[in-house]
């Protein structure tokens, strides 16, 4: 007889199962975008940018030259948007060169103004260009924003003559808000450089200490050492292509974060053996932290217990190398290798993206895209005889960015996000005169910017929407009476893009993230083999081979951080494309396992357990093949059909990897159990 207690359910209560979402709550992937996000608040840019854009403004005013302040404003916006960088070169690239973009595209939109069809094929064009080299890069993409964002703004709105004075005036903003950003340099111009090394050690101190422990405190803490590792190698390798040989502080940043590499390899096996490590360990590793960001000098000391495992005499080792190189005043400059390779110079990697671009699907499928949504919305705008604004297809430019995230969750963030904003410009307009008032409330509004965009794109649009209101209507002089047009204007963007943009092309609904998946597989199948000097690798005993190794680990954490940030992106979308990323994640993870297993089994073998044969290597290798050849035929990890699982030896070296193989093979088939 049960002895649960039942709960009387008072008459007038919905009925609904405990624990189930409410019928009518909000579905899971909408709920997720509009959760503002824990990133902290970046109090530099936030100040930086309620400067860039009221003093304009105010210069405007002094010189009674509104329509000019609020041209230079409007670049100093798209400056604030793209200020996201630390390391100060890469600010002068994040800023600059997005805004030559943008200057050649205001000047394409300011010669078509008012004339049709011609600004039509002019817009769809600028967004085919747009589109297709946005695949490039980070700065390509907001390169590609810009030019397109700028062309529709000159296109749309009446600008000064002679036709060059906008991209001028749109010009000087972006480079003020670059030379606010450039203050710092000549003070801690290396600073961001050490801090992300040493964000590095810090990251990995968490994971040592999470090593070995129960819960999901490891995965999250390894996950978090691959991004501070990938972002500290590229600020650094960025600098590197010019500098090397001839800065001895860059030359130090780069040895400090190449000793880190064989502390990084040691923490899965650390983990594996399931106790913790003593607490001297992540505590010395912090204090390396620390020595990196402060500059420090000197001979180490280290106070560790005495290593008792493989995996304990590996972390001792690497750890009592990289004190001695992080305290090391002047590493030689001709025995720092680079662990990714030294950049290539410029031109030839300019060559490549354009060749690239130019035979690459992606680019092609996603120009087309963008190109027929804004073909679609300027049609609109320019020749059907409605009241319709530029505004339509600037909605379709900010949605419709994959790079950014979902089509379809940013569209119904967009137009949440410009409801919220409307609202704030609505109040300010009916509020505040027009006038010297605008420059206070325009240094509280752009500070809203920064603060608002580390919470999420609705939020992020929710800022930028009541700053594009005032300043455009500094130079149309609507006022009041632009509010409602300009929230059907998005709205008739986002359905736009919802239709021409989402709904009407297969891979919406027929996402590609198994594919994505199923060539990390053959990554970690390739890793095998190099970890262990298989048929297809350098031998790991060698300098080559280790050299080779280390750069395919780098490569294959790399891929998969970018999977992960794939497939969590693609849970934000909604049926099927979010359903099939949930199916599929769990193998994501798998395969994670896969390669840490493998990883620490290379670290026992190089502290003194007995390598595996070559045949059981092959045989591994080829177990991740065919998942990754099932992965590709299968649309649900249900109908992968993996065989049988093999017998493990439980004295090789290469067990946990067996075991971790077996776990994968059961997420696709629940009758088959892990051994």
């Amino acid at each position: 007889m049960s002895t649960e207690r039942t709960e009387e359910i008072p008459a007038g209560r919905p009925r609904h199962a405990p624990g189930r979402p409410h019928p009518l709550s909000p579905p899971p992937w909408l709920l997720k975008g509009l959760r503002p996000g824990t990133a902290p608040v970046p109090w530099a840019a936030v100040l930086r940018a309620g400067i860039a854009l009221a003093v304009p403004l105010a210069v405007g005013f002094a010189l009674d030259e509104p329509e000019y302040g609020a041209l230079v404003s409007m670049g100093a916006l798209s400056g604030v948007i793209g200020d996201t960088a630390d390391a100060y070169r890469m600010r002068v690239l994040n800023i600059a060169v997005p805004q030559l973009f943008g200057a050649v595209g205001v000047a394409l939109g300011t010669l078509v103004f008012g004339h049709g069809w011609l600004a039509v094929g002019v817009l769809t064009a600028i967004a085919l260009v747009s589109g297709m080299i946005s695949s490039i890069g980070t700065i390509a993409s907001v390169s590609g924003l810009l030019l397109l964002l700028n062309a529709v703004v000159g296109a749309g709105l009446p600008m000064p003559r002679p036709w060059w004075t906008a991209p001028l005036l749109l010009t000087a903003g972006g480079l003020f808000v670059l030379a606010l950003s450039l203050l710092g340099w000549p003070l801690r111009g290396r600073q961001p450089e050490r801090v992300a090394v040493g964000a590095t050690y810090r990251a990995l101190a968490d994971t040592l200490e999470a090593a070995g422990g129960p819960g999901p405190a490891y995965e999250e803490r390894r996950h978090q050492v691959t991004q501070t590792l990938n972002q500290a190698y590229d600020l650094v390798l960025g600098r590197r292509a010019r500098e090397h040989g001839r800065s001895p502080s860059l030359v130090r940043m780069l040895a400090q974060l190449n000793v880190v590499i064989p502390l990084v390899e040691a923490a899965p096996a650390a983990h594996l053996r399931g106790k913790p490590l003593p607490p001297e360990i992540p505590a010395a590793v912090r204090e390396l932290a620390a020595a990196v960001e402060n500059g420090h000098t000197g001979t180490p000391v280290l106070d560790l217990p005495a290593p008792d495992s493989q995996s304990e005499r590996a972390i001792d080792a690497a750890l009592r190398h990289a004190a001695t190189i992080v305290l090391l005043a002047e590493p030689d400059p001709y025995n720092v290798d680079d662990r990714l390779g030294r950049p290539a110079a410029l031109g030839i990697r300019a060559r490549r993206a354009v060749r690239d671009m130019m035979f690459s699907e992606t680019s092609w499928r996603y120009g087309l895209r963008l190109a027929l949504c804004i073909g679609l919305a300027q049609a609109l705008v320019s020749v059907v005889e409605i009241e319709r604004s530029y505004w339509v297809a600037l909605t379709v430019t900010f949605v419709l960015k994959p790079d950014f995230g979902s089509v379809f969750s940013r569209a119904v963030m967009r137009a949440l996000g410009t409801a919220v904003g409307l609202v704030i410009a609505a109040a300010v307009l009916s509020e505040v005169p027009r006038g010297w008032w605008d420059v206070p409330v325009m240094v509280v509004l752009g500070a809203l910017i920064p603060a608002f965009s580390a919470k999420g794109y609705a939020f992020q649009t929710a800022a930028i929407t009541p700053v594009i209101l005032l300043l455009s209507d500094l130079l149309n002089h609507q006022g009041f009476d632009l509010i409602r047009p300009r929230l059907l204007d998005s709205l008739i963007g986002c359905a736009i893009t919802l239709l021409a943009g989402y709904l009407f092309w297969p891979e919406s609904w027929h996402t590609r993230i198994g594919h994505r998946l199923a060539d990390t597989v053959d990554d970690a199948a390739r890793y095998v083999e190099r970890a262990f000097g298989g048929q297809s690798a350098t031998p790991a005993g060698t300098q080559a081979g280790r050299t080779a190794r280390l750069q395919a680990r780098r490569r294959i954490y790399r891929d998969l951080s970018g999977v992960r940030s794939e497939f969590q992106r693609a849970l934000t979308e909604p049926p099927p494309t979010g359903a099939r990323a949930a199916a599929w994640w769990p193998l994501v993870v798998a395969v994670e396992r896969i390669v840490d297993a493998t990883t620490a089994a290379r670290v026992r073998v190089n502290h003194g357990a007995p390598p595996p044969g070559q045949e059981e290597v092959a045989a591994i290798a080829e177990d991740l093949r065919g998942l990754a050849r099932g992965v590709r035929r299968a649309r649900t990890p249900a109908q992968l059909h993996p065989p049988s699982p093999p017998e493990v030896d439980e004295s090789s070296v290469l067990a946990p990897v067996r075991h971790e193989l077996a776990a994968a093979r059961a997420l696709a088939d629940p009758q088959l159990e892990a051994p």
